[in-house]
């Protein structure tokens, strides 16, 4: 738990430090794309981490302590060079929506996970999913009326804003599910340990680093529709090229599917991140940044938990059963892909853009939310901005 707070923090921090270093539309995109990229590295350098602890001597705790010196150049880092930047004055603290929101993600997720085992028409698991779909609409209606809600209900009014948070969850949910159908794979079904299982999946941050940069730079010049058009295509081919998947399938068919991960989820990264904080007043910035950042754990839950229950649902008594019980779980990504290609071009359309200038009251101080192109800046703003930070 304390892992999770840490960890949630500082992504959140990271983007909102991205929203107020980089105010220009253009260099934020940029600044995104590199960092979409850096995502899709760590990602992937984890399980290679963690497979060398558990597979050496140290044990699989050193995943644990690993945490630590990361933890503690990541707080000197912030210390020496991350600029300030705050509000003007802090939000209420609203411990009656997270209660609420803490009941829907957790009966649902519980629901989920075990109602495989428990059965879906069990009393228990229908009052799970009756108290998630009880606490979501009690949520709304509280939080609708306050005046410094957790969640900003009028945000969601935004077509690109609703549909950007949609396709994180989605994203997200591919990448946990892929993660899990993966590992089950390779090491239950394959007897791959789990260093080469990690090592496996190197394609997937070396496309991460090589695309993220320069899906910044198209994000910047051509708006987010693009970017996720080729995100929606790549996960949807994930899906489809692993839904056949048997203990026999060539590597380098695997390596393919990995590299389309790292091509769908360093495309989608960047304009999902910029869609969230962009058009919205810069003393709200951090907030929508909370919510893009909740939305995408939410969906690694989700993915997870969905990904586990499309496996247990098959009786394995053999490996070759495992592997064949990993292709419901590959074609639910595929059904992710085409999703997030549905959403990616719906959000993007000049209706689209309409309903996010309509969003907010015209009272706020909103950047244009120009949904369809991103002007660079001007050539005399280069020099002032501060590119340092």
């Amino acid at each position: 738990m304390l892992q999770a707070l840490g960890g949630t923090m500082l992504n959140l921090v990271a983007m909102a430090i991205i929203a107020n270093v980089y105010p220009d539309r253009a260099e934020r995109a940029k600044a995104i794309g590199i960092w979409g990229g850096v995502t899709g590295l760590s990602l992937a350098l984890g399980p290679v981490v963690g497979g060398a602890f558990v597979g050496s001597s140290l044990g699989w705790r050193w995943i644990f302590v690993i945490n630590f010196p990361i933890g503690l150049v990541a707080a000197l880092i912030a210390r020496r060079i991350v600029p300030e930047s705050k509000a003007d004055r802090p939000r209420r603290f609203d411990p009656t929506g997270q209660i609420l929101v803490v009941a829907v993600l957790a009966t649902l997720t519980y629901g989920i996970i075990e109602g495989p085992h428990l059965g879906w028409a069990s009393p228990v698991i229908i009052a799970a999913f009756a108290v998630a779909a009880v606490a979501l609409v009690c949520f709304v209606g509280y939080e609708s009326r306050r005046t410094e809600p957790l969640l900003e209900p009028r945000f969601f009014r935004s077509v690109p804003f609703s549909g950007a948070n949609v396709i994180a969850v989605l994203a997200f949910a591919t990448l946990g599910s892929f993660l899990y159908l993966n590992s089950t794979y390779l090491q239950e079904a394959r007897h791959y340990s789990p260093l080469d299982t990690g090592l496996l999946v190197l394609p997937l941050a070396i496309v991460s680093v090589i695309w993220g940069p320069r899906n910044g730079r198209m994000l910047a010049k051509f708006g987010p529709r693009r970017s996720l058009i080729i995100g929606g295509l790549a996960v949807t081919a994930v899906g489809v090229l692993l839904s056949s998947v048997t203990t026999t399938t060539p590597i380098w068919w695997l390596l393919i599917a990995y590299a389309a991960l790292g091509l769908g989820n360093s495309s989608i990264s960047g304009p999902i991140t910029h869609t969230a904080v962009a058009g919205m007043p810069p003393s709200q910035a951090s907030v929508a940044a909370g919510v893009s950042a909740t939305t995408r754990q939410v969906g690694a839950t989700i993915g997870v938990a969905v990904a586990g229950v499309t496996i247990a649902a098959i009786p394995v008594t053999h490996v070759h059963q495992l592997a064949a019980a990993t292709h419901t779980g590959w074609w639910l990504i595929a059904a992710y892909g085409l999703t997030i290609l549905a959403l990616g071009i719906i959000s993007t359309t000049k209706w689209a853009k309409a309903t996010a200038e309509k969003a907010l009251p015209s009272g706020d101080p909103i950047e244009p939310a120009n949904i369809d192109r991103i002007a660079p800046p001007p050539a005399d703003s280069q020099t002032a901005h501060p590119r340092s930070a």
